[in-house]
């Protein structure tokens, strides 16, 4: 009868200490996610205002690689929208011609990940 006291005691405490390590990693996670600032939105003069579309060659995933790209794509200074299509391999970035280019633009996806990965085609004027 003692054993399986003892056996019982030792579970319920490996099962508090458990349950209480998730409850304190949800707890930091949910502090860091309060600290984070977000993204201000960027307004552009409707002069300024310029589209690039370019397909993008080496994808391989939705969640991996074209989130990741767009998100590179997104945090660049003068870039209002960002959006990378993985089922077409497209990317569209609505962008302030004064701040950004399309040169640019092409050598921030070529350098995500290692460089190599992903490669960037104009489309034919």
């Amino acid at each position: 009868m003692k054993i399986t006291k003892t056996i019982v005691t030792l579970a319920l405490a490996g099962l508090l200490s458990v349950s209480c390590k998730k409850a304190a990693d949800t707890t930091e996670a949910t502090a860091e996610k309060a600290t984070e600032t977000p993204k201000k939105e960027v307004v552009i003069a409707a002069q300024n205002v310029q589209t690039a579309s370019f397909e993008i060659e080496g994808m391989t995933c939705a969640i991996g690689c074209a989130k990741t790209i767009e998100e590179e794509l997104g945090a660049l200074e003068g870039v209002q929208k960002a959006t990378v299509d993985f089922d077409s391999k497209k990317a569209t970035v609505v962008f302030d011609k004064t701040v950004q280019n399309q040169d640019n633009l092409t050598k921030v996806v070529e350098a995500t990940a290692d460089g190599k990965t992903y490669k960037v085609v104009l489309p034919k004027s």
